[in-house]
């Protein structure tokens, strides 16, 4: 009798894990496609403008899923567009309000490292409000890096249904 009890008990808390990480597994992700995506959009704006720009995209947890250099686009940009991207993964905010909250409430916010607070870096957020990751972008002034992060975003929002 306690053996069939311990069994039970066993196999509810499997399926109860189970469920739990089939509910992570419904959850939308950015996939690779989806960041190439985003990234080929930035790029055609960026292209049409002259712009040479890096694009970094990432996941919910700000994990780097990729990232796209443009020829002749500065080295440095690397660090600022996955920085800009990361900075967006952490609050769901891009970073030009991220700038906006520490210039208004907390101006302590801009010596927190590897945290940008200035435009280039949007989220990516499913109308239903879930916070998918981010875009950054660095190469040309933080207003165009936002552009070409919103062009990115614009590509992808029937996709992921967006806001």
């Amino acid at each position: 009798m306690k053996r069939t009890a311990l069994k039970f008990a066993a196999a509810a808390i499997f399926a109860a894990g189970a469920s739990s990480v089939l509910a992570q597994q419904q959850q939308t992700v950015i996939s690779l496609d989806t960041a190439k995506k985003m990234a080929a959009a930035c790029e055609t704006l960026a292209n049409s403008q002259g712009w040479k720009v890096i694009i970094a995209v990432v996941d919910g947890g700000g994990n780097l899923k990729y990232l796209s250099r443009m020829d002749g686009a500065f080295l440095g940009s690397i660090e600022i567009a996955q920085l800009k991207a990361g900075s967006s993964a952490k609050f769901p905010f891009s970073t030009r309000m991220l700038g906006e909250i520490a210039q208004k409430y907390v101006p302590g916010i801009v010596y927190v490292p590897g945290l940008v607070t200035f435009p280039g870096g949007l989220p990516i957020v499913t109308a239903k409000g879930e916070h998918l990751g981010s875009i950054g972008v660095s190469g040309v002034t933080a207003d165009q890096d936002e552009q070409c992060a919103q062009a990115g975003v614009d590509a992808v929002k029937g996709d992921l249904n967006l806001k």
